[in-house]
């Protein structure tokens, strides 16, 4: 009997991507003081929501950055993958702030309507262009890196409610201008609202399935079994797990039932390297740790999980 793993850790998806996050966060700081200034200015509800999202994205984009540092980390005896999940702690408090934010806007939003209320479109247009204008070039920084990491993946998602909580800006002071119609201020309000809380759940729902260990989306165990159970020597497994641990590094173990004639050194050695081989090439999955048995030894556990 043995066990086998690939050596190492990859890097964080979100460590690759440290540069444009700051350069993401200067932005947002900067679009932040220039929306509050023009929200007092133009009196506009619609621009204080959109600059209190951009504050959203300045201090879970701060997170962020701060845990991806702490991921970078090596591992200790106390904390054997080191500070990996931070990056997945942090996502979880972005989402959390998102929730929060939105439910400000709409009371704020709900209790303007009927009340009395001055605008100034002009100069709410021009601060909403502005924003429009910087959230824009931020997604076009955060584009590549929101596919491989949760953390970026939620700046992107926030920097994409800006941007559209910039056309409802807008959109709402040209209905102003045009119509009189104020109350467009706190619809926009709204709108902005409505579009922040399905990105905050669905970001949600992803760090949730990283804490409770589910399988890695696009990881079929189904498939990984029978590409498994394809190497030389392996006539059955059991007790597979595959979860992950933080963005981009997803883990799997496993129990391999090696046929006897393979249960030398230089047979496991083979076994371990298809596998190994295996997973990276087609699902993967770069870090796995396995048991290797012979098939009497499954009779002297306790139970099996396939």
């Amino acid at each position: 009997m043995g066990s086998g793993h690939s050596h190492g850790l990859p890097t964080t998806s979100a460590g690759k991507h440290w540069r444009s996050m700051v350069i993401v966060l200067c932005v947002a700081l900067t679009v932040l003081v220039i929306e509050v200034i023009g929200a007092w200015i133009s009196g506009s509800l619609a621009l204080l929501a959109d600059a209190g999202h951009m504050l959203t994205d300045a201090a879970g984009i701060g997170i962020a950055l701060i845990a991806t540092r702490l991921a970078a980390r090596p591992a200790s005896a106390q904390r054997t993958y080191g500070l990996q999940r931070a990056e997945i702690l942090a996502a979880l408090t972005n989402a959390i702030i998102l929730l929060v934010i939105a439910t400000f806007i709409v009371a704020e939003a709900v209790g303007r309507f009927g009340a009395e209320a001055e605008v100034a479109p002009v100069p709410m247009l021009i601060f909403g262009g502005i924003g429009l204008v910087a959230n824009a070039v931020s997604m076009l920084i955060l584009a590549k890196g929101q596919k491989e990491s949760l953390n970026v993946r939620g700046a992107y998602l926030e920097v994409l409610g800006d941007l559209l909580g910039s056309v409802a800006v807008i959109v709402a002071a040209i209905v102003i201008a045009l119509t009189g119609f104020v109350a467009a201020d706190s619809i926009a309000s709204l709108l902005i609202a409505a579009m922040i809380v399905p990105r905050a759940w669905s970001l949600l729902r992803d760090v949730v399935d990283v804490l409770l260990e589910s399988t890695p989306r696009g990881v079929d165990l189904e498939k990984v079994r029978e590409h498994m159970l394809s190497v030389p020597g392996v006539i059955d497994m059991h007790d597979v797990h595959a979860w992950t641990i933080t963005s981009g590094v997803p883990v799997m173990s496993a129990h391999i039932v090696v046929d006897a004639e393979w249960l030398d050194a230089d047979g496991i050695d083979q076994v371990l390297d298809h596998l190994l081989t295996c997973l990276k090439g087609h699902f993967e999955v770069d870090h796995c740790t396995f048991q290797i048995e012979p098939l009497a030894h499954a009779e002297h556990e306790s139970h099996v999980h396939h």
